[in-house]
């Protein structure tokens, strides 16, 4: 029994995880970025308290990656998050009929899940053309503590750059 509570909880996480989806200008000199910065004006869609969690970790792992913050940036950070509700899926079907004719109805049951998109570009200092996007996908916990929050930020953070900079 112990065996199958373990199995459950295993795919309870795995499923719940963090997904990201990256793209890339084909061609790219990678090579050419070391320094970085963030755009004014941004947008987050993060709360103040969530956008100092994730800004902080951000700067972490790109300095750990070798990456400078600079007035005078190889590349601009744009930060955008949505957090949005997913279609309910589970529903109760009644239906009745005969013969030639009937009618179904279908009443749905629970809520769809909360989820938050994170979507990190980064754009060329210079040319001011988008070069690179990381878009990750995640279960969102309003009700989380900070430490939570922080906790899932990171693991947000370090999917987001696993990939960064591409393997060619």
């Amino acid at each position: 029994m112990k065996r199958f509570q373990a199995l459950i909880l295993a795919l309870l996480i795995t499923s719940c995880g963090v997904t990201v989806n990256y793209d890339y200008e084909k061609g790219t000199d990678f090579t050419q970025y070391k320094t970085y910065n963030y755009f004014d004006d941004m947008q987050t869609g993060l709360s103040q308290l969530d956008a100092k969690r994730f800004f902080n970790l951000l700067d972490s792992q790109l300095q750990k990656k070798g990456f400078v913050l600079s007035e005078t940036p190889d590349f601009i950070i744009d930060v955008k998050s949505e957090t949005y509700q997913s279609a309910q899926t589970s529903s109760v079907g009644m239906g009745v009929g005969s013969g030639g004719g009937g009618m179904s109805v279908g009443i749905p049951i629970g809520q769809g899940s909360i989820s938050r998109q994170i979507v990190l570009d980064f754009v060329d200092g210079k040319t001011q053309q988008l070069f690179w996007q990381g878009v990750s996908s995640e279960p969102a916990a309003p009700e989380n503590t900070p430490e939570a929050r922080e906790a899932q930020f990171q693991k947000v953070v370090i999917k987001l750059l696993e990939k960064y900079p591409p393997k060619k």
